[in-house]
């Protein structure tokens, strides 16, 4: 008699490089070439080209292999990371540019 195998739960963590279904090779199947264009639409992924430093690409390279992902993600993540930072920065400056400009507007008030 065979036994059913144990019934993993599809969460992302599942389907992680490092979950219990991304990890397992019984879970895989060659992708077609005319799924790459659908996959990337459900991302919400646009295929660019970009010319860097071969240094600098053989740097990300590296950092993967250390945290154990492709550089190519790794890149996606730095570059969100950045996006995030500069969004908060530019939002931060513009609320001080506006207190300012609210406390400028008192101060003449007051002189006047």
């Amino acid at each position: 008699m065979t036994t059913k195998p144990e019934r993993i739960e599809g969460t992302e963590e599942a389907w992680d490089e490092n979950g219990p279904l991304g990890n397992d090779f019984a879970h895989v199947k060659p992708l077609k070439e005319e799924d790459n264009g659908q996959i990337d639409e459900s991302l919400g992924l646009q295929l660019i080209s970009i010319r860097l430093q071969k240094s600098l690409i053989e740097d990300f390279k590296a950092i993967a292999a250390l945290r154990r992902v492709g550089y190519q993600p790794l890149m996606r993540q730095v570059l969100n990371r950045f996006v995030e930072c500069e969004k908060k920065q530019i939002l931060k400056e513009r609320v001080l540019e506006m207190e300012e400009r609210v406390r400028k507007e008192k101060e003449e008030k007051k002189a006047a």
